[in-house]
């Protein structure tokens, strides 16, 4: 299964992501911001980023542009509670456009996440 990197301000959010997805058979590790998951990015190469949108010190889209420009192989999951429910609008699709693979509006499911997670593992990079 995959190593993944779960950035999110949320520590209860958080947390939950790294036990749905350690269930799943991945390995996780938990970043509290951008900064903090850069930081484990280099150390631990991971194959894919979940990351939060809204968070201190180094917010998501700034995270995502600099994941695609070191870490172009690195698969990257947005996810946000801001915008439209619908994904119609709002900072995911912002994500879409700065290179994240794939995107997630909470509150979502454990199926949902798992279901989105493989997917993103599985599509092939249309950005290179």
């Amino acid at each position: 299964m995959a190593n993944i990197v779960v950035m999110d301000d949320d520590p209860g959010l958080r947390g939950a992501m790294r036990k749905i997805l350690e269930r799943g058979g991945h390995t996780v590790r938990e970043a509290e911001d951008g900064v903090v998951g850069m930081r484990l990015v280099e150390s631990e190469a991971p194959d894919l980023v979940v990351t939060d949108l809204l968070m201190p010190k180094k917010e998501g889209i700034e995270t995502i542009m600099d994941l695609r420009a070191r870490f172009p192989k690195v698969r990257i999951l947005a996810i946000s509670g801001a915008g439209a429910p619908d994904g119609e609008g709002g900072p995911l699709v912002d994500a879409r456009l700065f290179g994240a693979h794939g995107t997630l509006p909470k509150p979502f499911s454990v199926q949902t996440l798992l279901s989105v997670v493989d997917q993103v593992l599985e599509d092939p990079d249309p950005q290179g």
